[in-house]
C-alpha cells in the first residue's frame, strides 16, 4: 500500500467514525446541536490517533509495551467491578514481557543501575517480605498477590532493558508515546457525546460522582482525569520537545495537551506541564551543541515560548483560573489537596500503631496497601473506601515501610542523575563531549518531581505508563553513554551515540 493510499483510507475511516459518533449521539438525545458537537469531538479524537500513527520511529514493541500499560490503567477505572479483566491484561503483559526480556538473569543484574527500577520495584520487594513476616489472617494471600505484581513489573523493566540493549538505534519511548496518544484518542472518541458538555459521562463509583464536571471518557471506556492529564503531558514532552519530529506534529501534540488539560481540570497535570515548560526553558537556554540542540536566535526563543502559550491557553480559555484553586471534596473547607492531607496523616497514624515488620516493610493488610480513614466521604456506617496515597513518597512508605522510603529516595536520586548528567558534565565540569541524555528525558524526569506530592505516577503500578516512559528514557540515556555490547548474531553499531535518537526519520 502506497503512502497516498494509506492516507486516503485513513481519512475515509476517520470520516465514517465521526459520522457514526454523530448518529449515535442523535439517537441518544435527538438533538442536532449535540450531534454536531459529537461529530466535532470525534474528528478531534481520530485526529489524535492519526497524530500517533504518524510518529516515525515507533516500533511494534514500543507500541505494545506502552499500549499494555495504558490499557491496564484505563481498565482500573473501566472494569473496577471486574478485576478478572485487569488481571487478564496483566497476564498478557507477563507472557509478552517474559518473551522480550531474555536473557533474564543477565538483565536482572542491570536493574540496580536504574532509578526507575528502584522506584517501581523496591517497595514491592519489601512489601512481599513484610507480608510474610506479619502473622495475620490472610497475610500469605497478600504476599502472593504482591509477588504477582512484582513479577509483572520486574518483567516490564527487564523487557525495556533487553529491547533497548539489542537495538540502540531504536527508541522504545516513541512507540510508548504513540500508544498513549492512541489511548487518549480512544477516550476522546468514546466520550465524544459529552466532551463539550458541562457534565460528562462518568464510571459508576462514588468518587467519580463527585467529579462529573471533569472529563473521564464515556461508553464504558473511562480514565481518571488526573491520570489522563499526566498521560497527555508525558506524550507532549516526548514528542513536543524532540526536533526530530515535524513542526506540525509538535504543534499537534501541544494542542492536544491544551485540550486535555482543560477538560480534565487537573491541578497535578497543570503543575506537571508547568514544571516541564520551566525545565525545557532552562535546558534549551543553557545547553550548547549536540544534534538535539535547537537553533540559536529567534527559533530558540520560539521553542521556549511555545509551552507557556499552551499553559496560558489552559489558564484562560480552558478555565484553569477556576479549577486550580477549587476545593473539590471537603464541605466548606479550604483543602486544595482534595482530602489528600487527611490520607497522609492516616498513613502516619497507621505506621505508628504497626508492629516492627510493618514499620520496616510496609502495611500488609491489603496487596496494594490502600488507606482507610473515617472522613472519606462515605456513609458513617461504612463501608470505608479504598484510598490511594496520591503521593509517590508516601505511597512507597506505605507499601514498603522505612525500607521502601529509602528505596524511593535512591530511585529519585538515580533518575535525576541520569537525566541531568549531561548538563553537569557540560556546564560544571566543562566536558561537552560527554554523551548527553535526550532533552525530553531531562525535562520529563525533572518535571515529574513536583508531581510526587500529589500523584503516584513515578512509582509505577498498573497505572504506570508515565513511569515506564521515564524508565525507557533513562535506560536509553545510560546505554548511550556506555560502549555498545555485541549481541550474538548482530554486528555492533557504528553510529555515534548522540544524534541517533530517531534514526528512522
Amino acid at each position: 500500500m502506497t503512502r497516498r493510499t494509506a492516507v486516503t483510507a485513513g481519512a475515509a475511516a476517520a470520516a465514517i467514525l465521526a459520522v457514526l459518533a454523530a448518529i449515535l449521539e442523535h439517537g441518544r438525545t435527538g438533538s442536532l446541536s449535540e450531534s454536531a458537537e459529537a461529530f466535532a469531538a470525534a474528528v478531534i479524537a481520530v485526529g489524535v490517533v492519526g497524530l500517533a500513527l504518524s510518529l516515525r520511529g515507533s516500533t511494534v514493541r514500543g507500541v505494545v509495551v506502552g499500549g499494555l500499560f495504558t490499557a491496564a490503567g484505563i481498565l482500573t477505572w473501566t472494569s473496577t467491578q471486574r478485576p478478572i479483566v485487569i488481571w487478564g491484561v496483566l497476564f498478557v503483559e507477563v507472557v509478552v514481557f517474559a518473551l522480550w526480556s531474555r536473557p533474564w538473569l543477565r538483565n536482572l543484574r542491570e536493574l540496580p543501575k536504574f532509578g526507575g527500577a528502584w522506584l517501581g520495584l523496591s517497595y514491592w520487594v519489601f512489601g512481599v517480605l513484610g507480608a510474610l513476616f506479619v502473622q495475620r489472617s490472610g497475610h500469605l494471600t497478600v504476599a502472593a498477590q504482591r509477588l504477582a505484581y512484582l513479577g509483572v513489573f520486574t518483567l516490564a523493566v527487564l523487557a525495556v532493558v533487553a529491547i533497548t540493549a539489542k537495538d540502540r538505534r531504536r527508541d522504545l519511548s516513541i512507540g510508548m508515546a504513540a500508544a498513549i496518544l492512541i489511548g487518549i484518542g480512544a477516550l476522546l472518541y468514546f466520550g465524544a457525546g459529552s466532551l463539550f458538555d458541562e457534565f460528562h459521562a462518568i464510571p459508576d463509583s462514588a468518587s467519580a460522582r463527585l467529579m462529573r464536571n471533569r472529563f473521564w471518557g464515556g461508553t464504558g471506556v473511562f480514565y481518571h482525569p488526573n491520570s489522563l492529564a499526566g498521560l497527555v503531558v508525558i506524550a507532549a514532552v516526548r514528542v513536543g520537545f524532540d526536533r526530530a519530529f515535524a513542526a506540525w506534529q509538535r504543534l499537534g501534540v501541544a494542542a492536544t495537551a491544551a485540550l486535555v488539560l482543560s477538560i480534565s481540570d487537573s491541578r497535578t497535570g497543570f503543575v506537571f506541564a508547568t514544571a516541564a515548560a520551566c525545565a525545557y526553558a532552562v535546558v534549551v537556554l543553557l545547553r550548547r551543541g549536540g544534534a538535539e540542540d535547537v537553533d540559536r536566535g529567534r527559533a530558540r526563543w520560539v521553542a521556549v515560548a511555545m509551552p507557556f502559550v499552551v499553559l496560558a491557553t489552559v489558564f484562560t480559555i480552558g478555565g484553569g483560573s477556576d479549577f486550580l484553586f477549587r476545593d473539590r471534596f471537603t464541605d466548606g473547607g479550604n483543602d486544595v489537596t482534595s482530602g489528600r492531607t487527611d490520607t497522609w496523616r492516616q498513613v502516619w497514624v497507621d505506621w505508628e500503631h504497626a508492629g516492627w515488620a510493618e514499620k520496616a516493610f510496609g502495611d500488609a493488610h491489603t496487596s496494594r496497601a490502600v488507606v482507610h480513614r473515617d472522613n472519606d466521604g462515605a456513609p458513617v456506617e461504612g463501608p470505608r473506601r479504598d484510598l490511594n496515597t496520591d503521593n509517590a513518597a508516601v505511597g512507597a512508605f506505605r507499601r514498603g515501610g522505612v525500607l521502601g522510603a529509602i528505596g524511593f529516595l535512591i530511585g529519585v536520586a538515580l533518575l535525576l542523575w541520569h537525566a541531568l548528567r549531561g548538563l553537569w558534565y557540560a556546564l560544571i565540569l566543562r566536558r561537552p563531549e560527554t554523551a548527553q541524555p535526550a532533552i525530553w528525558f531531562t525535562v520529563g524526569a525533572v518535571a515529574a518531581v513536583p508531581t510526587i506530592m500529589t500523584e503516584d505516577w513515578v512509582i509505577g503500578g498498573t497505572n504506570g505508563a508515565i513511569w515506564l516512559v521515564l524508565l525507557a528514557g533513562e535506560v536509553r540515556s545510560r546505554q548511550k553513554a556506555e560502549p555498545a555490547a555485541v549481541v550474538p548474531g548482530q554486528s555492533p553499531s557504528t553510529e555515534p551515540a548522540e544524534g541517533r535518537q530517531n534514526a528512522s526519520t
